[in-house]
C-alpha cells in the first residue's frame, strides 16, 4: 500500500503539471453537464455553476493558489476570444430576421444595457463602494474578453470584473428561464435576446437549450451588448460619477 507520504509527492509532481488543472477544468465541467441533465436540466444544477464550485472546493482542499490553477485553465481563457469572434456566425445567419426587427432589437439592445451598467453602478455607489469597485462593476453583464477590455480602459480592476461577470452569468442563467416563465415570454428571440443581454456567454448557453432560435439571438445579443456597453459605460460613468 501506498504511504501518505508517497501520495503527497505525487500530488506535488501533479500539481505541477499545467495539464492537470486543464483536465481538472474539462472533468468538472463534464460532471456538471451529466448532473444538469440527470435532474432533468434543473436550472439550479447549471454546468458552468457546479464546476465553478467543484474547482473552488478542490483548490481550497489542496491549498492551491489561483495563479497555479490558472497556468493550465488559461488553455481555456484563451478560446474565449475566437469565442467572442465567432459570435458573428449567428448574427449572420439570421441576418434577415435581425433586419425585420431591427429597430425594437436595438431599443432593446439599448435599454437592456444601460440599466445593466447603470443599476450596478448605482447600486454599488449607494452601498459604499470605492470608486475603482464601482469601476469595475459597470460592466459586468458583457461577456468576460469584452468586459476586461472595458474595466482596464475606464480604470476597474479587469479580475474583480470577470468574477462578476461569472457571477452575472450564473445568476441570470439559474433564474432567467423562471422569471420567462412566469412572466409567460413566449417569443423565443425575445427569450434569447433578454438571456443574452443579462447574461451574457453562460445565458446564451442556456438559450441554445430552449430552442436554436432562442439560442441565436442570444449570441447577437450578447455581442451587440458588448459593443453598445463599451460606447455606453463611459458615458453613463461621466453622468453617474
Amino acid at each position: 500500500m501506498m504511504s501518505h507520504t508517497g501520495l503527497g509527492d505525487i500530488w506535488v509532481y501533479l500539481s505541477a503539471s499545467p495539464l492537470l488543472w486543464l483536465a481538472a477544468t474539462l472533468v468538472a465541467y463534464l460532471v456538471g453537464v451529466w448532473l444538469h441533465v440527470r435532474t432533468n436540466r434543473n436550472p439550479f444544477a447549471n454546468p458552468v455553476a457546479l464546476a465553478s464550485l467543484f474547482l473552488v472546493i478542490l483548490l481550497l482542499v489542496t491549498n492551491t493558489p489561483y495563479p497555479t490553477y490558472f497556468n493550465g485553465a488559461q488553455f481555456i481563457h484563451f478560446l474565449l476570444g475566437p469565442a467572442t469572434v465567432a459570435l458573428a456566425v449567428p448574427l449572420w445567419r439570421h441576418r434577415a430576421d435581425v433586419r425585420r426587427g431591427a429597430v425594437p432589437l436595438a431599443i432593446a439592445l439599448v435599454a437592456g444595457s444601460v440599466t445593466a451598467a447603470a443599476s450596478a453602478v448605482f447600486i454599488a455607489h449607494a452601498l459604499g463602494a470605492d470608486r475603482q469597485t464601482v469601476l469595475s462593476l459597470a460592466p459586468k453583464s458583457v461577456t468576460t474578453p469584452i468586459a476586461m477590455g472595458i474595466s482596464e480602459t475606464i480604470g476597474g480592476i479587469p479580475s474583480l470584473t470577470a468574477a462578476m461577470v461569472m457571477v452575472t452569468g450564473i445568476i441570470g442563467a439559474v433564474f432567467g428561464p423562471l422569471l420567462l416563465r412566469w412572466l409567460k415570454v413566449r417569443d423565443d428571440r425575445a427569450k434569447g435576446l433578454s438571456m443574452g443581454v443579462a447574461a451574457h456567454g453562460v445565458g446564451t448557453a442556456v438559450s441554445y437549450t430552449l430552442s436554436p432560435l432562442a439560442g441565436s439571438f442570444a449570441g447577437i445579443a450578447m455581442a451587440l451588448n458588448g459593443l453598445i456597453t463599451a460606447l455606453l459605460v463611459p458615458i453613463l460613468l461621466a453622468l453617474l460619477l
